[in-house]
């Protein structure tokens, strides 16, 4: 399989995906909170909020893994991105390190699955092409010198994330094939 088509696009909802690991847009509480990490923890139910009370949180750039309960998904990975504050503070190299240590824990685990929201583009303001670049990078180097996971799966909310995905993946490989469609189950 080549590495084009380890990277997987789908426009929807990610607490619908039956993967191996989500990947939560947390907060450093890891305690729930709007948007995805809200989402995740009311479709999980109660003991994923229990599991991450045990954790002590998570710094920015970070990432834990816990069981997904009552979501589809096996395992959710937290991990806590970036506010986005002008780009002057380290925030694309922290959104990296949120790629990067979530995908190294997929890969320790042997998961052969992992979908991954929008980190850091909601409330978190970091513009959603960069994001898409910096996500899009770090998961192609991955997948280029790993074998697991076999699949990462870029969850894009709605019509206009997606297209940050696709220009990004456009500018980052002008060549290749665009991404290709993720289809449910």
């Amino acid at each position: 399989m080549s590495n084009e088509h380890r990277l997987l696009l789908f426009e929807g909802n990610i607490v619908t995906l039956a993967v191996d690991a989500i990947v939560n847009a947390a907060n450093k509480s890891l305690l729930g909170g709007g948007g995805v990490d809200g989402a995740i923890h009311r479709a999980a139910g109660r003991q994923l909020l229990d599991e991450c009370r045990d954790l002590n949180g998570c710094r920015v750039g970070q990432a834990k893994i816990t069981a997904g309960y009552k979501l589809p998904a096996k395992h959710v990975i937290h991990t806590v991105g970036p506010i986005w504050s002008g780009g002057n503070s380290k925030e694309p190299e922290k959104l990296g390190d949120c790629y990067r240590n979530s995908l190294a824990i997929a890969r320790d685990m042997g998961l052969k699955t992992i979908a991954f929201s929008a980190i850091s583009t909601g409330v978190y303001r970091f513009p959603g092409l960069k994001a898409a670049e910096i996500a899009l990078t770090e998961s192609f180097n991955h997948v280029s010198t790993y074998d697991h996971p076999a699949q990462v799966i870029f969850v894009c909310f709605d019509a206009k994330t997606r297209a940050y995905y696709e220009e990004a993946w456009t500018k980052i490989h002008p060549n290749a094939d665009p991404l290709a469609d993720f289809q449910k189950p």
